[in-house]
């Protein structure tokens, strides 16, 4: 799977695995944080770069096959896969409009508020280019790297020793848990906070997405159905926030 250079390196894919963990996973928790209180998000897109660029950095030919970067097996499969993102979002919005309504322990609340915007409301012609410019963002720079990296590199340096299932497991975990920086912890009336029950939630959330996302790459028999999956989740949550959230809030 490695490049014979980083196979002197690290003695086994799974090694190779929880150091990609920590080598990208711990650098972005840190840089969410930070953006959560600053709104800009400019060094975390270079993390999202460089999760595009590493199975060409470290994976030989046969590598990047094995993670999927290869042509999909069926169309169909990339259709189910954008709109089967777009319904897990929609079933993450509509259970935290049930339980936290507009509060900030509404995990997409919490997360429009990192948003740089102008102060509601907006106008119509505000709210539909602030949705395009940050929808183009988000169907793009984090599937593409997260699933190139998540559901590919990490999730292949532990299948041949654990299986297919439980490295999904494992790739499902380590992107769920790096999600607690965009919501869980808090910034809110400069402090932070850790809000137990939705954050529970949201990772419980973001591990069942997570599963999902792999199985459209299995199903697609590409890294794309993964992408697609992730791009149609990212694009909703998009939808709900310029299109519901804004409507309602007001953003600082």
């Amino acid at each position: 799977m490695l490049r014979p250079f980083w196979q002197h390196l690290f003695r086994s894919n799974m090694m190779f695995g929880f150091v990609m963990i920590l080598l990208l996973g711990v650098p972005r928790f840190i840089l969410v944080l930070n953006a959560n209180v600053t709104g800009s998000y400019n060094l975390i897109s270079i993390i999202f770069l460089f999760m595009w660029i590493a199975p060409f950095i470290f994976l030989s030919k046969e590598g990047r096959r094995k993670i999927g970067i290869k042509k999909p097996s069926g169309a169909k499969w990339l259709l189910f896969s954008f709109i089967s993102g777009i319904l897990i979002c929609a079933v993450m919005f509509l259970v935290a409009q049930l339980f936290y309504d507009n509060t900030i322990a509404n995990w997409f609340n919490y997360i429009s508020r990192t948003y740089r915007v102008p102060a509601n409301p907006l106008t119509a012609d505000d709210r539909n280019i602030y949705f395009i410019i940050y929808s183009i963002a988000g169907i793009t720079f984090s599937p593409i790297g997260e699933e190139l990296f998540y559901r590919g590199i990490v999730h292949e340096s532990f299948a041949d020793t654990c299986g297919d299932n439980k490295a999904s497991v494992i790739d499902s975990l380590a992107f769920a848990l790096t999600h607690l920086a965009h919501f869980g912890i808090v910034y809110d009336a400069g402090q932070w906070n850790f809000l137990m029950l939705p954050a529970l939630l949201w990772v419980f959330f973001m591990f069942l997405a997570s599963r999902v996302f792999f199985i459209f790459r299995q199903q697609s028999g590409s890294i794309t159905g993964a992408i697609l999956c992730h791009a149609g989740f990212n694009f909703a949550m998009m939808y709900f926030i310029f299109f519901h959230i804004f409507t309602t809030n007001s953003v600082t």
